[in-house]
């Protein structure tokens, strides 16, 4: 039985599962930044599903103490901490529902943002579950709409988090490229759903990094980080399709830890 087939077995799951998958719903920094009080917001790749150990309040917003933000403020005390990502979170819903922890006390802020606004979940299961062409469509869709809609949904949530916590230094965290080209799986997506979905990623990090830029915020990317250890690399930091579902195509512990907190620690 294929790779694709088997999962299909498992649609329902996926399914129900959606909006989780991908993104899903809430050395030591500088010593400014520890002074002051930390807001740590966004989705699921800040709140750390797939990294295991959640907090027993989290709920379904499934945050990890494997978590960057969480790891950085236990490295680096400062005064305060808010930890309100939450998987399946949007940029709308960041704005709506995690900025109450801002406030001009608020010294450094921590957020990814933009993979659930562009469907990055659904895009996931269609590519697994669906043949190639299906796939290809479906991230040219979310290309489009990254292109499209997310610059102003970015820039509006930019914009709420600098009139609550105007003298914050705000940090957004990039999204991680999936795959290897070229590496050692044999079975599953195909060479060219693995290089459009990361080409896709490369676009949607690029529109982020501009969209913060343009707030006077700091983008830090992960790709980097991740480089070696994308699923088909022999050492991958993040899930492929597992179980339980929500942990497919988020980063595992290592992921945070060496993926996600160097990057966030650089800048902040």
């Amino acid at each position: 039985m294929s790779v694709r087939r088997f999962w299909a077995s498992a649609s329902t799951l996926l399914l129900a599962a959606a909006a989780a998958l991908g993104m899903a719903q809430p050395a030591s920094a500088s010593s400014s930044a520890a002074a002051g009080g930390y807001v740590a917001l966004g989705d699921s790749y800040s709140s750390g599903v797939g990294a295991g150990d959640y907090l027993s309040d989290s709920g379904d917003c499934r945050r990890s103490s494997n978590a960057y933000a969480y790891l950085w403020a236990a490295a680096n005390s400062p005064s305060s901490f808010d930890f309100v990502a939450c998987s399946g979170a949007t940029s709308s819903s960041v704005a709506s529902s995690q900025l109450g922890s801002l406030s001009s006390s608020t010294s450094l802020v921590s957020l990814t943002a933009g993979g659930n606004d562009v469907g990055f979940a659904s895009v996931m299961q269609d590519c697994v579950l669906s043949g190639e062409a299906a796939c290809l469509a479906s991230v040219d869709s979310a290309v489009s709409q990254m292109n499209s809609s997310l610059p102003a949904g970015l820039s509006s949530l930019y914009g709420s988090i600098h009139s609550k916590a105007p003298q914050a230094h705000v940090v957004v965290l990039g999204y991680p490229r999936f795959y290897q080209i070229g590496g050692s799986c044999i079975a599953g997506l195909t060479e060219a759903e693995r290089t459009a979905i990361n080409n896709a990623s490369d676009v949607l990090n690029g529109v982020i990094a501009k969209q913060a830029a343009n707030a006077g915020f700091t983008f830090s990317g992960v790709a980097d980080e991740f480089t070696g250890h994308e699923l088909c690399s022999g050492d991958p930091w993040l899930h492929s399709v597992s179980i339980p579902i929500e942990n497919s195509y988020h980063p595992k512990a290592e992921g945070q830890s060496g993926g996600y907190l160097p990057a966030f620690r650089s800048a902040a």
